[in-house]
């Protein structure tokens, strides 16, 4: 599942308040974090949320999160972390052929992902929202 950077992608990006830093490794405990929650919140709803609210496994590969969907009705997303120049970016790509529950799944993990950590979330609209720091 090639698919950052690639053609007909869609992507989604976090950039991250002035003078914070991360890596794909503290990205990938964050996402360890959120799938915590969502089994919480499934245990206190008393059915399994964890999977409906996030169908996917995730693998890391040269410096990318991939995270496969389920094949039915997700497919999956890429993440990756860069910087440019003093700024860090925290990136989230659709392959081609994405369902609307991808982007869906995408969209909820990049706010909270905003919620926790600050900056500013360039969404797949093109709209931006701004965060205050954690």
């Amino acid at each position: 599942m090639e698919m950052v950077g690639g053609e007909g992608m869609m992507n989604t990006d976090l950039k991250l308040p002035a003078g914070k830093t991360m890596t794909i490794e503290d990205v990938k405990q964050l996402l360890e974090r959120y799938q915590m929650a969502l089994k919480k919140t499934g245990e206190q709803l008393g059915w399994a949320y964890e999977q409906a609210a996030f169908p996917y496994t995730v693998r890391i590969h040269e410096s990318v999160l991939y995270l496969q969907g389920d094949g039915r009705l997700y497919k999956g997303m890429a993440i990756s972390v860069r910087t440019a120049g003093e700024e860090t970016f925290i990136d989230i790509a659709l392959p081609p052929g994405a369902t609307h529950g991808d982007k869906g799944k995408a969209n909820e993990f990049s706010k909270w992902l905003a919620k926790t950590l600050g900056g500013e979330l360039h969404l797949f609209s093109g709209r931006t929202m701004v965060f205050g720091s954690a």
